[in-house]
């Protein structure tokens, strides 16, 4: 979220945001074989059923929650304050 704050370089925000992505993807993907994106999730619980419709709602719900939990924490305890006076 810090990459796109008003303080960023926003010209950059789209290779830290990418960067984390492939970096979630070089790590999860080899341990859990999972998926960061919720509607492939779905795709493939739907073909394998079984089990994995019964896991679905947890890719579903820890993106969310995660996004939530990940915004209030930004704002209330790393976000600069726009009274801070910035030293350059």
């Amino acid at each position: 979220m810090g990459a796109t704050d008003k303080w960023a370089n926003g010209k950059f925000a789209g290779i830290a945001i990418g960067l984390a992505l492939t970096l979630i993807h070089l790590i999860s993907i080899p341990i859990t074989n999972t998926s960061v994106n919720p509607a492939r999730s779905l795709s493939q619980a739907v073909f394998a059923g079984g089990l994995a419709m019964s896991q679905l709602w947890l890719f579903w719900a820890a993106p969310i929650l995660g996004g939530v939990t990940g915004g209030l924490i930004y704002k209330f305890l790393l976000q600069r304050d726009s009274t801070e006076v910035v030293a350059d």
